[in-house]
């Protein structure tokens, strides 16, 4: 199946998210640090990265748009527990394909990486 990233400032977020999708066979990869991440997709790559909005040094959004600049063609879901209108589109301009806002549905969260995956 799919290799994906999970960014969040809380490890226990990211390895919620490795448990939900991991039973999906994906190949769930969490990290807290932006640097790790961003490094991650260069040498590595992924299918999907799913990032938190609130992060420890810079912004999901600003992450997403570092990501993009190395992988244009990375699929990405924003996650927040902070929804706004305008994170939301600020994300969807800057080339995410979704949004989910926390705390994590696990059917939604399966849903829309189906979803983004698929398209």
């Amino acid at each position: 199946m799919a290799v994906i990233l999970v960014l969040d400032d809380v490890l226990d977020a990211g390895n919620l998210i490795k448990r939900i999708l991991g039973r999906k066979g994906h190949k769930v990869i969490p990290f807290t640090e932006e640097e790790d991440a961003v490094s991650f997709v260069e040498t590595q790559g992924a299918d999907l990265a799913i990032l938190d909005i609130k992060l420890k040094k810079m912004s999901g959004v600003e992450v997403l748009e570092e990501l993009k600049k190395r992988a244009p063609d990375l699929r990405v879901i924003m996650l927040t527990g902070y929804p706004t209108i305008e994170t939301a589109r600020e994300s969807l301009k800057l080339g995410a394909a979704e949004y989910c806002v926390k705390p994590i549905d696990k059917e939604e969260l399966e849903d829309k990486v189906a979803q983004v995956l698929a398209s």
